[in-house]
């Protein structure tokens, strides 16, 4: 994977968009003093490049009653599965996350459930099948946070920069 260039354009209309994905093209440009084509141009560039993975509401799970939020390590039987066990895997709909990794684990999950039982329904008959030799879980009581990763400086020096909002940004 190799990272993409951005400006301090692109780093401005990041910031914007990932604290309001719903921001209007024409107040992310206001901001950013360009006009609002250039800001849906850069849009499409950086959806293109794979930097903004599109936009969506974000659901509390437990408003909707998923009570349950838990870790879990999953070790295979056979490591020559991965593939197969991630395809079944997303046909779970309670799992919402699962990354290859290093250390004990083969692979980890997010997995949310409506309550303790529902969770053991679903490692017993949906996880198991799959062709796990054992899990570890652990519970989450409480997310104390959750954010987007943040716009650090990373676009390359400019010698024509000139002030947005606070925010030094590239003509």
């Amino acid at each position: 994977m190799s990272n993409v260039h951005l400006d301090a354009l692109d780093e401005q209309i990041l910031r914007l968009v990932a604290d309001n994905a719903r921001i209007p093209f024409l107040e992310v440009a206001r901001a950013c003093h360009v006009s609002g084509a250039a800001i849906h141009q850069r849009i499409q560039k950086l959806t293109k490049q794979g930097v903004l993975k599109g936009s969506q509401y974000v659901l509390d799970p437990e408003k909707i009653g998923y009570e349950t939020c838990a870790y879990m390590g999953l070790f295979l039987k056979d490591p020559s599965d991965f593939d197969r066990v991630v395809s079944a895997l997303e046909k779970i709909p309670e799992v919402v996350e699962c990354h290859y990794t290093t250390g004990d684990y083969d692979m980890f999950i997010k997995i949310y459930a409506q309550n303790n039982h529902h969770m053991l329904s679903i490692i017993h008959d949906k996880l198991q099948p799959l062709g796990l030799q054992r899990t570890e879980t652990i519970i989450s009581f409480h997310e104390a946070f959750s954010r987007q990763m943040p716009i650090l400086h990373l676009a390359e020096e400019n010698l024509n920069e000139e002030e947005c909002d606070g925010e030094t940004i590239a003509e």
